[in-house]
């Protein structure tokens, strides 16, 4: 019986779905309506969702705040939401659209202090620290800046501060269906035991979530893969 978390991703620009390369926005695929999507995840079996909101991520505020209402009313999914969550007003629109759990990375960088604040006011269970690492370091504002804090002292600080939800994404790998950095994950969840790791970028098949399973890697997101046909849902629900 596999024991991770299997979660979907929506990416959204311009209120479609989209997935990138890299996170490079030039290299857009747009695979239609993302609340049709997120219906046809439901009826699959799953119960979570991964929405990215790219153009808050490019704008550095939230943008489709109004999609992610129309799948939190729609559906019964859990939804976490990312993407241009730069204020406390961008915090409490995405959870007032239905949001559970909100990733936020790049203020956790740039404004710890803000971080911290939102993990005591609203509950570090409703916060994933989005954790997007290139050559070692965190990348910030949708992946177009790199920070100068390594990944490592970056999860050290936050996991002591009580954070246990973590989002990391190698960013390498992203959109590039060639295998998630398992190594990177297992060295993650070896510094850190109690950290509910989701595992995100380069899951290409069935078997790359096997294998994160058998690292004992809590969480997966994968997007891609399904939309370009490497993941058929039926099967994974079945292996399931």
């Amino acid at each position: 019986m596999r024991k991770i978390e299997l979660i979907p991703a929506i990416d959204i620009i311009d209120g479609q779905c989209v997935r990138l390369t890299k996170g490079d926005y030039d290299t857009k695929r747009v695979y239609g309506n993302p609340v049709d999507m997120a219906l046809q995840f439901q009826e699959l079996g799953f119960s979570r969702l991964h929405v990215v909101d790219l153009d808050g991520a490019k704008s550095r505020h939230v943008v489709n705040d109004g999609v992610l209402r129309d799948i939190c009313r729609l559906t019964n999914l859990v939804v976490d939401f990312g993407g241009g969550v730069k204020t406390e007003d961008d915090l409490r629109k995405v959870f007032d659209a239905g949001a559970a759990m909100v990733t936020v990375g790049s203020i956790a960088i740039t404004h710890p202090e803000v971080y911290l604040a939102w993990m005591e006011r609203y509950g570090a269970e409703h916060l994933i620290l989005g954790a997007d690492v290139r050559n070692g370091r965190v990348s910030i504002n949708g992946w177009k800046e790199d920070s100068d804090v390594a990944l490592t002292d970056f999860l050290t600080q936050y996991m002591q501060a009580g954070n246990r939800n973590v989002l990391c994404t190698e960013i390498s790998r992203d959109g590039m269906l060639q295998g998630p950095a398992i190594d990177l994950y297992r060295e993650i969840m070896q510094a850190h035991p109690t950290c509910h790791l989701i595992a995100s970028g380069g899951v290409s098949s069935i078997e790359d979530i096997e294998a994160l399973d058998q690292a004992g890697i809590p969480a997966v997101v994968f997007g891609k893969a399904i939309y370009e046909g490497r993941i058929d849902l039926k099967e994974l629900k079945v292996k399931n």
